[in-house]
């Protein structure tokens, strides 16, 4: 296709973003995460200059985290790919990675600079600036549905779902207690009416039990639960529920719409600041390779050491202990001078672990 279309420098940058099913003949399913039909959001862009497409590969990681890390509440780290990890034809794959509750990194995004590879296999070239032939530099990058699983294992509880309040499909669910008597179901309705022009708001007056209702929706992981009954409207008040922390609130209906946005926005701020407190928390340091695999054997999460950049350390390290590189991090830090599986001179840091 771009042999055809792209013939001159005015011709780029070639920008394509596409959402599309794919199907992939996976031995062993998981639900979101390794399904054998997804949905996923990729990126196919060809660029003038290798400056460009670099930039853009960038760019659109760091598009990926912004919505993983601010929309979704969940902490990645964002790095590059080893030569063994990357993916294959690529110069360079950058990636995001996120830890679930059990321990385990998810791969959730990544972004790759195909350089012109792929350009010159397949005879793309555009009249450059110069009026000479130059080949285009790609790029691609995308994400998928395992999205919609990562929220689940990293917010979710015992009770069910925990869903970021930016992202959640219902933010407030209003309960009335005691629906049946005058004037119940008008003050909630009311109510409702407030919250819509600036949440996403449900009233359930359906004829099951509070208690029914409550279990309901705590399941479903609405972030906020507001009870009205007749006392409550006796008092011009209402009680707040909060999801991620079973906190209950009493809360004057004056000046509803401010207080349940600012819990709305405490509660995405703790779900952040809870998986991030989790991943610190089991983010462990090793400088030598026995305390290495005990901390894998022994510890979920994730590990920092320092590499040589051989890949034969890479595929002994996964052999003896089952984790893999996950990323070289951008934001590098010093751990020591040698390799922790070989003792050689260490080139760069890396987050290895067990991974989905």
């Amino acid at each position: 296709h771009y042999a055809h279309v792209i013939k001159s420098y005015r011709d780029l940058p070639k920008l394509y973003n596409q959402w599309c099913s794919v199907v992939r003949w996976e031995k062993t399913t998981r639900p979101f995460l390794r399904s054998m039909e997804f949905l996923w959001q990729e990126g196919h862009t060809m660029h003038e200059t290798a400056e460009e497409a670099i930039a853009e590969t960038e760019q659109m990681l760091n598009i990926y985290a912004d919505v993983c890390e601010k929309n979704f509440a969940i902490p990645m780290i964002k790095g590059q790919k080893t030569e063994k990890e990357k993916f294959a034809g690529a110069e360079a794959t950058y990636t995001i990675e996120a830890m679930m509750h059990d321990g385990k990194a998810l791969q959730s995004g990544t972004s790759h600079f195909f350089g012109d590879g792929f350009a010159k296999a397949f005879d793309v070239q555009f009249t450059g600036r110069d009026n000479q032939l130059h080949t285009p530099f790609e790029t691609s990058w995308g994400v998928s549905t395992r999205l919609i699983g990562a929220i689940i294992m990293t917010h979710g509880d015992n009770n069910g779902l925990v869903l970021p309040p930016d992202v959640a499909p219902i933010q407030v669910v209003i309960v009335p207690a005691q629906q049946h008597k005058e004037g119940v179901l008008e003050a909630a309705n009311a109510v409702k009416d407030r919250l819509a022009k600036f949440c996403r708001v449900k009233l359930d007056d359906s004829e099951q039990t509070p208690g029914w209702k409550f279990a309901e929706y705590e399941m479903k992981g609405i972030p906020v639960r507001l009870e009205i009954g007749p006392k409550d409207i006796e008092n011009n008040s209402c009680v707040l529920v909060r999801r991620d922390t079973g906190e209950k609130i009493s809360a004057s209906l004056d000046g509803i719409e401010e207080t349940i946005a600012k819990l709305l926005e405490d509660i995405q701020n703790n779900l952040f600041n809870k998986a991030l407190g989790h991943r610190n928390e089991h983010t462990y340091t090793a400088t030598d390779y026995d305390s290495f695999k005990e901390i894998v054997e022994t510890k979920p999460g994730f590990v920092k050491s320092m590499w040589c950049g051989d890949e034969a350390c890479e595929n002994k390290i996964k052999e003896d202990t089952g984790a893999t590189a996950r990323c070289m991090p951008f934001e590098q830090e010093n751990l020591g001078e040698t390799c922790v599986c070989c003792g050689k001179k260490a080139k760069t840091m890396v987050y290895w672990g067990r991974a989905y």
